[in-house]
């Protein structure tokens, strides 16, 4: 695990494209979009959770080490195990029992998994129409859900033990949904077409 992190960590090094975007272009497209005062005021991205719940983690011993190997090499960073806060007798869980894996990224990280997503990751989802405007939280956070972890490029069948899911949640720093719709828009996310009725 430690040497895989240490070559993610070397493919990393450089200035992320997007975040190149961002600094130099996007943030003063969306100030002047929306008439902000200071660019202090413009949104960014601040953290992005890539998380996978394991079904069979109950009756499957190495579903965890697999699913972490796994979620390790998508976010460049190694995985932490997440656990039942209590126990459910229906299902044969106990508390403190492994359900799961997580990883959370920040600054540069964050950025290079954004470009990955957006450039890679997306467009090679079978039967892909967009992603939809609708997913977007009252606190301005994004949401996708991903059937199968083989559209990241790191994966592929000789690594896994079987393909996967995740939930990928992107924080910004806006509570407008709008203020955030833009940000992810200039960003170069593939949304639906947004249909907005005229009120009468």
């Amino acid at each position: 695990m430690e040497k895989t992190l240490k070559k993610l960590s070397k493919n990393n090094l450089g200035i992320c494209a997007l975040k190149q975007k961002y600094d130099s272009k996007i943030k003063f497209d969306l100030k002047k979009h929306f008439n902000f005062d200071s660019i202090m005021n413009v949104p960014t991205i601040k953290k992005i959770v890539l998380n996978m719940g394991l079904k069979d983690a109950v009756t499957n011993s190495n579903a965890i080490k697999n699913a972490q190997k796994v979620l390790t090499l998508i976010g460049a960073q190694k995985a932490i195990v997440t656990k039942a806060k209590k126990s459910i007798s229906a299902f044969k869980v106990r508390e403190n029992m492994p359900l799961g894996v997580k990883v959370t990224l920040r600054n540069q990280k964050m950025w290079y998994f954004l470009e990955k997503l957006i450039h890679i990751g997306l467009p090679r989802i079978r039967d892909f129409r967009g992603l939809s405007w609708k997913s977007f939280t009252k606190f301005g956070n994004y949401s996708i859900g991903i059937k199968e972890n083989i559209i990241f490029p790191e994966i592929n069948y000789e690594v896994i033990d079987k393909i996967r899911g995740l939930d990928i949640c992107i924080v910004t720093s806006t509570n407008n949904i709008e203020q955030a719709y833009q940000l992810f828009l200039m960003l170069g996310f593939p949304f639906k077409k947004r249909n907005i009725r005229s009120k009468k």
